[in-house]
């Protein structure tokens, strides 16, 4: 399997229910190391979007896009999320391949010193990006879904910046929903996803879905055909 089938089934088995050895584990998480991009696949990525180096025209590091794993090429067709959107950005692409694979090496490897950098310094990318904190512009309004879903797993004690992503995300996927640019309905089962992980002492913005539902729902969206 790719990288990126990796980090889709394997989130898509978790999400269902499914369990895994800590063997399986041990191979997943011995893959996806392998696998980062190493410094020519990333300067070739961060040059195609016209951030060279990763660093805005204005010379700022803006936290846009990942410094471990760039996504590979395919075809010129942008891969889906977990929760399958197909995105138009590769804020959207690239952030989900990258934050998503991450996150499954904390879940599996949180004292592994490769991964334990790597969080950290994703962590402080996101700190400086405009998805992770007030933007809701085009898909940078999708890419908040991704960062909450990660910070709320690898930095649960950050309430107040968990709090403040869920409560603009709350505030705007109505609207975002509805209309001549209304977002792909997964958005929102995105977010309900995010909201069922989140940390016991991170207050709800309304009242959760009931869970059997959800479940059922990202069965019928994740379980293989």
């Amino acid at each position: 399997m790719t990288t990126y089938e990796i980090m889709i089934k394997t989130n898509h088995h978790l999400i269902t229910g499914g369990g895994l050895t800590d063997a399986q584990k041990a191979n997943i998480v011995r893959q996806l190391l392998a696998a980062r991009s190493d410094e020519r696949t990333k300067q070739s990525f961060y040059r195609g979007v016209k951030y060279p180096n990763n660093i805005d025209s204005a010379g700022d590091v803006t936290g846009t896009y990942p410094g471990y794993y760039i996504p590979p090429y395919n075809g010129g067709k942008k891969l889906q999320t977990v929760i399958p959107m197909s995105p138009k950005t590769h804020i959207l692409s690239a952030n989900s391949y990258e934050l998503e694979i991450i996150r499954l090496l904390h879940l599996f490897a949180p004292d592994d010193p490769a991964v334990k950098n790597m969080v950290m310094g994703t962590l402080k990318r996101l700190k400086t990006s405009c998805f992770a904190n007030d933007c809701i512009v085009g898909e940078c309004f999708h890419a908040s879904l991704l960062a909450l879903r990660f910070i709320s797993a690898v930095a649960p004690d950050d309430v107040a910046w968990i709090t403040k992503l869920v409560e603009k995300i709350s505030m705007h996927i109505n609207d975002k929903l509805q209309g001549k640019n209304r977002v792909h309905r997964n958005v929102l089962w995105y977010f309900r996803l995010c909201l069922s992980e989140l940390p016991d002492d991170i207050p709800l913005p309304e009242p959760l879905i009931n869970k059997d539902e959800l479940h059922a729902r990202l069965i019928s969206i994740c379980a293989p055909n």
